[in-house]
């Protein structure tokens, strides 16, 4: 028999959450009270507002096809938002809605890379852009921001990564799995050497709206306009509006990379599903009254979960400005209860304190774990108690 898979799928890494998810499955399903600290979705229901939305729109029968770069009122609230939130002016045809950001992401390095382009990516990285970058034929460069450096990668370390090969820099802000954000002096400072070195800036910012003490998020495409015509800003409502399985993404940019992604998008998606388009224009036309309330809620699980993590022996650990993950330096948590590897000790939490956390190794940085605090206080709390505990009954001096 012929070769059955296409080469391209073969150098694919399986989700560094798969494995644990599974288990803890499998335990869960043996009856065991596992607490999963793994999810990548918030823990509330979508807005009551936008559920009507889609009712209505169903009930009015606009169940059909769309364009199949998005819905031109759906454009519009993404233009209106855009220009409210991040001082950003668009047309509709630099826009482009999809199917979740994280195909828009595809979709984009699909239509901006040949065989052999580099894409700089910062570790931690989110577990999708090395993936997505092989399969478009590009080669991941990486580049590390340590925890000293709030895993956040510097001007001069972008610099020195560039090559005449570059096409492209990922800059996810919020990040996943940190929760660090980069200051606007700090985008300023990378805008410059993109523009340099002229390459692409492919700005994540799915998690903008979630952000505590204080801290503000800047678009790297605001320092300038000059930045703005080489950054791709990708966004959606699956974080701030808890709209994850409606699977709406967007993309804002340059016409000519956007009408490429509207192209490729009409002969494999076609549209967003179109009930979804028509919730996530009631999502940014509506009351923002319960996304203020749900970044309430994280922050709050935040301010308390914190300082009782920090506290357990061994545990290195950031305190995070957005999103809702906690990316803790475990290594010597891990060696002194008795582990080679952060893997063996996230796969023995599991196991025997019923906890779990995804390892950092999927991340690109194998000395951490990754906690979501999306899920309940009591169980948050309740889960750190296991870690403690488990921790302390191993700990060797």
């Amino acid at each position: 028999m012929k070769q059955l898979l296409a080469n391209r799928v073969k150098t694919l890494t399986p989700s560094s959450t798969l494995a644990i998810t599974a288990k803890a499955k499998e335990l869960k399903e043996q009856g065991i009270d596992v607490i999963g600290l793994g999810a990548g979705e918030p823990d509330f229901n979508t807005p009551e507002n936008i559920l009507n939305a889609a009712k209505k729109s169903m009930d009015a029968g606009l169940t059909k096809y769309t364009p199949a770069g998005g819905l031109p009122a759906l454009k519009k609230a993404i233009i209106d938002k855009l220009a409210r939130d991040n001082n950003l002016t668009y047309k509709a045809n630099e826009i482009i809605v999809g199917v979740g950001a994280k195909h828009v992401l595809y979709t984009l390095f699909q239509v901006i890379l040949n065989e052999g382009d580099e894409v700089i990516i910062p570790i931690p990285y989110w577990v999708s852009y090395p993936e997505q970058v092989k399969l478009a034929g590009g080669v991941p460069v990486y580049v590390e921001g340590t925890q000293e450096q709030s895993f956040k990668i510097t001007a001069q370390q972008l610099r020195n990564a560039v090559t005449e090969k570059t096409k492209a820099v990922i800059i996810n802000s919020p990040s996943n799995p940190s929760g660090m954000i980069y200051t606007k002096e700090e985008l300023a400072e990378l805008a410059q050497v993109a523009e340099e070195m002229d390459i692409l800036i492919v700005s994540d910012e799915i998690y903008e709206k979630l952000v505590y003490n204080g801290v503000e998020h800047y678009s790297i495409a605001e320092v300038s306009d000059a930045v703005k015509v080489r950054t791709i800003v990708v966004n959606g409502v699956a974080k701030s509006h808890s709209m994850t399985g409606w699977r709406i993404g967007y993309a804002a940019g340059d016409a000519t990379i956007i009408k490429a992604m509207t192209d490729l998008a009409s002969h494999s998606t076609s549209n967003a599903t179109t009930t979804a388009q028509y919730a996530t224009i009631e999502a940014y036309n509506g009351s923002q009254d319960t996304v203020e309330k749900m970044r309430q809620a994280f922050e709050s699980r935040l301010e308390a979960i914190f300082p009782k993590l920090a506290a357990i022996p061994g545990v290195k650990v950031l305190k995070p400005q957005g999103a809702f993950y906690l990316l803790p330096d475990v290594s010597e948590t891990a060696e002194k209860t008795g582990y080679t590897s952060v893997d063996d000790f996230v796969s023995a939490l599991l196991t025997e304190a019923n906890v779990a956390v995804i390892p950092g190794s999927g991340f690109g940085a194998p000395a951490t774990i990754r906690l979501s605090y999306a899920t309940s206080l009591e169980l948050l709390e309740e889960a750190v108690r296991r870690i403690d505990a488990f921790v302390k009954a191993k700990w060797q001096d």
